[in-house]
């Protein structure tokens, strides 16, 4: 874990978010870009489906949080129907940074400017620990379902129909 006060700006924001929730964040480091599934997996060691891939959607006009698993891409038309929204498509860089105050490949689950309707890939259960980014692309930190789950009140969907 790297002290909190040499992270950068937007992960300090996460581990603070995280520590007044009363969780201690192992945020770490990567000496390299881990802006996809595959290069996080291969930078920490996990399988690429234990990666939890932030990811942006624009449901119905509001931005939307969708946790997936990196072992597979989500369905716009399947997020749709699990979410009750007429029509559902990835956010623009813009809309990702507004809503989260992070930029793509770094987006973590927490930490941002306000509160975002979050959704967590039923997939992620599969695995005993799991992996977010922490803010930037060069940090991630490791989570369980249930701590994932809870701390971004998310509801447990399907989002894909493989």
């Amino acid at each position: 874990m790297t002290a909190p006060d040499s992270l950068p700006e937007r992960s300090r924001l996460v581990h603070q978010h995280l520590a007044d929730a009363g969780i201690e964040a192992a945020i770490r480091v990567l000496p390299d870009s881990a802006r996809t599934a595959p290069e996080a997996a291969a930078a920490i060691g996990c399988a690429v489906a234990a990666i939890a891939n932030s990811l942006v959607f624009v449901a119905d006009g509001e931005p939307v949080l969708v946790m997936t698993s990196g072992g597979h891409r989500a369905d716009p038309v399947v997020l749709a129907e699990q979410i009750g929204a007429e029509e559902v498509a990835m956010a623009p860089a813009s809309v990702v940074r507004q809503a989260t105050g992070q930029a793509i490949g770094g987006v973590a689950p927490v930490g941002h400017p306000s509160r975002l309707r979050t959704f967590v890939d039923e997939a992620l259960a599969e695995h005993h620990e799991i992996w977010a980014a922490a803010g930037h692309p060069h940090t991630v930190m490791p989570l369980t379902f249930d701590l994932l789950k809870d701390v971004t009140a998310a509801q447990v969907i399907a989002v894909t129909r493989d």
